[in-house]
């Protein structure tokens, strides 16, 4: 999910003239050097954060609601108050295609309801979705885990502060399942964008848009970043770069939207 949080001072050719940086609210850069570093230099770095990914970014609550901050995201989840299976039997298509008779034996025993798994379960049903689609396991091995050995702006030190941020992820999962989105409301006062992967099978595009369907707002729109799966902001930057400057950058510098 991110929120942008003020509008941008322009020139006249257009160019932002705000210095990058200012203001604002962004989130660690673990993972996110490839297309932060593209915000910073179209000068969208200080005005948009970006929040995400799968079952930490929800729809609903104060946080899309406050006035003046315009909605985006990408890698959502939708839960449904657990009413949603479209992950799960996926990942049990996968399983029987691939011939993986051990995995789909574990995750058929766990069941659709993941309210009703335990700790152990969340564990073992994301190592088989991350294992059973070849592109999400290289995005994980080549994206997210390369750009933590690789970036800049950290140390190998700080490694660990990853490894952390997944336990807790995985120690809130059963309370996020209960999240349901149509109840948390589906009427913004503001502008509403969705990017998803084309390709994501960890909060896959089809419930997602089943609930921008329902959504009521100012302007709203949903796009399919091709060729990727979970991490698409980062896996394809540039398409997800280009979706920031003619979809939400116009809002911020009163220009018109080129629909």
């Amino acid at each position: 999910m991110g929120l942008v949080d003020r509008p941008l001072e322009v020139g006249p050719r257009g160019k932002p003239t705000s210095p990058a940086g200012a203001g604002g609210r962004q989130v660690g850069r673990f993972g996110e050097d490839g297309f932060h570093h593209q915000l910073d230099e179209f000068g969208l770095a200080g005005h948009v954060a970006v929040q995400s990914h799968g079952r930490d970014a929800e729809f609903g609550g104060d946080l899309v609601h406050r006035d003046g901050l315009q909605p985006f995201g990408d890698d959502q989840n939708i839960d449904a108050g657990g009413r949603d299976h479209t992950a799960y039997r996926a990942l049990l298509d996968r399983l029987g295609t691939a011939g993986k008779c051990k995995g789909l034996a574990a995750v058929t025993a766990m069941g659709p309801d993941k309210l009703a798994w335990s700790a152990e379960d969340w564990s073992q049903y994301d190592k088989h979705t991350v294992g059973s689609d070849p592109l999400t396991f290289d995005t994980i091995k080549t994206v997210v885990v390369g750009s933590l050995l690789s970036s800049p702006l950290h140390s190998l030190r700080e490694l660990p502060a990853y490894t952390k941020a997944m336990s807790f992820s995985q120690r809130v999962a059963p309370d996020s399942a209960t999240i349901d989105e149509w109840a948390e409301g589906t009427t913004f006062a503001i502008p509403f964008f969705i990017f998803q992967g084309e390709r994501d099978v960890i909060t896959p595009p089809e419930p997602v848009r089943r609930f921008f369907d329902d959504v009521t707002a100012p302007v709203k729109d949903f796009a399919l970043i091709q060729d990727a799966s979970h991490f698409a902001s980062f896996r394809r930057p540039d398409q997800f770069i280009d979706l920031m400057l003619t979809k939400v950058r116009p809002l911020l510098t009163s220009q018109p939207i080129p629909w």
